[in-house]
């Protein structure tokens, strides 16, 4: 009995980070002032990064939520548990940014710089960040229905860390995400989510995919040569016009490869 109540006590206290590792909202009200609100404004943002002259400013924990920060230089800036929900970032720099567990919901991102940005716990929920550079960038948060069509995001870093997950699987997680025509060559998405994500005309060149689902998701025309598919779970995937498939990796080691949509099959 007393190792009954100790499994069903652990179980209580690891289905919660589970479950939160799942839904990065979980908790979260999204209707106060400081998800929603600003607490500066874009000029205010300006004479911080004036009086800088060149240095990253720090905008941690800050509450930016629905500003105008289109084209703004911000390279190495902190915004470490910032709010941007909402926020005009379009054009802006933010090279080597610290975006770790800030907030971007429905953000607009359009043809901004993400090069080297570290995003681990970011919360990126249907922000556009179509175009945008992302390269060498370490997504490892929450992107679900994003739009990064014609993204680079070439030798991304979102892959799951196994050795530190001590708050349970932390991983990108891309599902229903628009990868449309997006280049990730060399990109690290293993054990990520893929889920139904749209990648019709991807470059997935040289690419790790080990262990992700990507259930539903659409690979059609997409470039996969040295592209690394083990243990990927395709049911319902759409595999066909695929470029390269002959040089894949991992190819026969799909999961529910059966399942998946393929020029044979349809």
């Amino acid at each position: 009995m007393r190792l009954l109540s100790v499994l069903v006590l652990a179980a209580l206290v690891v289905a919660p980070a589970a479950r939160a590792e799942q839904d990065m909202l979980l908790g979260a009200d999204m209707n106060t002032p400081r998800m929603t609100k600003a607490e500066m404004t874009r000029a205010d943002i300006e004479a911080l990064i004036a009086k800088a002259a060149g240095r990253p400013i720090d905008l941690t924990d800050k509450s930016l939520s629905g500003l105008d920060l289109s084209g703004l230089d911000l390279k190495g800036v902190n915004l470490r548990t910032a709010r941007l929900n909402g926020t005009n970032l379009q054009g802006a720099d933010l090279t080597g940014a610290n975006l770790q567990q800030a907030w971007f919901l429905k953000a607009n991102l359009k043809g901004a710089k993400l090069v080297d940005a570290d995003m681990f716990g970011i919360t990126a929920r249907g922000a556009d960040l179509s175009g945008a550079d992302l390269s060498r960038s370490k997504p490892i948060g929450d992107f679900m229905g994003a739009n990064m069509s014609g993204a680079s995001l070439i030798d991304l870093k979102g892959g799951a860390d196994i050795k530190n997950q001590s708050m349970g699987l932390m991983r990108a997680m891309f599902a229903s995400v628009n990868l449309q025509g997006a280049h990730l060559k060399g990109a690290d998405l293993g054990r990520s989510r893929l889920d139904y994500a749209n990648l019709k005309d991807a470059d997935l060149t040289d690419a790790v995919l080990m262990g992700s689902d990507a259930s539903g998701a659409d690979f059609t025309g997409a470039t996969v040569a040295g592209a690394d598919f083990k243990g990927v779970d395709v049911s319902g995937a759409r595999l066909q016009k695929l470029k390269g498939q002959d040089r894949a990796k991992g190819w026969q080691a799909l999961v529910n490869a059966d399942r998946a949509v393929t020029d044979k099959t349809d």
